[in-house]
């Protein structure tokens, strides 16, 4: 089984992205579990949506404490909320950044892969708003192959209508241009 938790704020579009890979899974096949955590928090405020994939029937029903990959989807949250709480050692870390692999990695223990994307950026250009939930999910598919970027159309139809097409070309664009480090042995 696969755990994934995002990281972002209010309106930014975490709860969709989860629902869109859950539906992207399930239609492959797979099982998958996906929900939000957040309490009276408004537009903005910081939040929590967690993803469970696997190709077995998923049985828990308790938030993800334990993570295998982390994706912070505004790098604001870098320094008001430990990301990689709890964060398997080897885990992916996933974050949208103008800042370089380099310049994330310094930060952190050598524990976890880390992949960069200027998501906002991508976002910006190709959907007019910074939302980085479709291109974040672009990040998310390059760093760990989970799904395969054509099994979101029929969920990007279905949830965009008209703007499916933008939000998947924002997504091919931020797996194109996702960096990623892999852990170094210790």
């Amino acid at each position: 089984m696969l755990e994934i938790r995002f990281h972002g704020r209010g309106g930014q579009g975490a709860v969709t992205s989860v629902e869109l890979v859950a539906l992207a899974a399930i239609s492959g096949g797979r099982y998958a579990q996906a929900f939000p955590s957040f309490g009276p928090e408004r537009r903005g405020a910081p939040v929590l949506a967690f993803l469970r994939l696997s190709d077995e029937p998923i049985k828990i029903r308790a938030d993800i404490r334990q993570p295998d990959v982390v994706i912070v989807l505004d790098p604001s949250l870098l320094r008001i909320v430990k990301v990689t709480a709890g964060l398997k050692e080897g885990g992916t870390l996933i974050v949208n950044t103008k800042k370089s692999l380099a310049e994330i990695k310094q930060n952190l223990d050598n524990k976890y892969r880390v992949a960069v994307v200027d998501a906002s950026a991508i976002a910006s250009k190709v959907l007019g708003v910074p939302i980085t939930n479709t291109t974040m999910v672009g990040a998310l598919i390059r760093a760990t192959g989970i799904i395969s970027l054509e099994s979101l159309a029929e969920p990007l139809k279905h949830r965009f209508g008209l703007l499916a097409e933008r939000n998947a070309q924002a997504m091919r664009q931020a797996f194109e241009q996702t960096q990623i480090a892999e852990r170094q042995n210790a």
